[in-house]
């Protein structure tokens, strides 16, 4: 599930200690759940990048999620109102190319042309992204496709209608400006724009805290 949105600045102090101490425990205590991960902007928008790693997409829809999604804690409920602009994905995993996440990362978010769409993603899966992993300063990549409606529940009602995610590849390293270079790339008329893609764009994040359920259960 790969999450992307603002905070009203008033509200950014409290939000990480609230996403910290409660919000990802109780999502990784859910069954299914693997590890949640925070990172914030370095250069463009939105602010935070969240990604979830689960089991399956049936995760996503069990019972025990939306039993949390449309009960939420009084903090929960006091957080909602601040979002500004979420995009939610639940997505499915279409490739993954390295080890391990960098402390640098690269979000893009991108539709293809339908008549492009199958041509985009051989190019992405079999010749681009295979490579990063070699490439100095990089090392993971993956491509995310949305694959799933997310419900309608309680805690969307308070901070507003998600938006979804159609495609999207997200880049790390652990050298920053070979993760903007390599992604500004991508980005550039002659990377993604002429393959078939549409509305393109791009942010640049530093690794904020990251939890696994492992740690949760411990």
């Amino acid at each position: 599930m790969l999450l992307s949105f603002d905070i009203e600045a008033a509200a950014i102090e409290e939000h990480d200690r609230w996403h910290t101490h409660e919000h990802l425990p109780e999502r990784l205590s859910i069954p299914g759940f693997r590890r949640g991960t925070r990172w914030i902007s370095t250069a463009g928008d939105p602010r935070y990048m969240v990604l979830y790693e689960v089991d399956s997409l049936e995760t996503l829809a069990s019972q025990a999620y939306l039993a949390r999604l449309n009960n939420p804690t009084p903090w929960t409920q006091r957080m909602m109102p601040h979002y500004r602009g979420m995009n939610r994905g639940l997505c499915a995993v279409l490739g993954s190319f390295g080890f391990g996440q960098g402390g640098a990362a690269a979000l893009i978010h991108f539709s293809p042309e339908t008549s492009s769409t199958s041509q985009l993603n051989s190019w992405l899966l079999e010749d681009a992204l295979p490579a990063i992993p070699g490439l100095a300063g990089l090392g993971s990549a993956h491509l995310l496709q949305g694959a799933q409606v997310a419900a309608m529940t309680n805690e969307q009602r308070i901070r507003g209608a998600d938006r979804g995610v159609d495609s999207a590849l997200i880049i790390t390293g652990y050298d920053e400006e070979a993760v903007t270079a390599y992604a500004g790339g991508l980005c550039t008329a002659h990377g993604l724009p002429s393959r078939g893609v549409e509305a393109l764009t791009c942010a640049f994040y530093r690794y904020a805290y990251s939890l696994a359920a492992t740690e949760v259960d411990a």
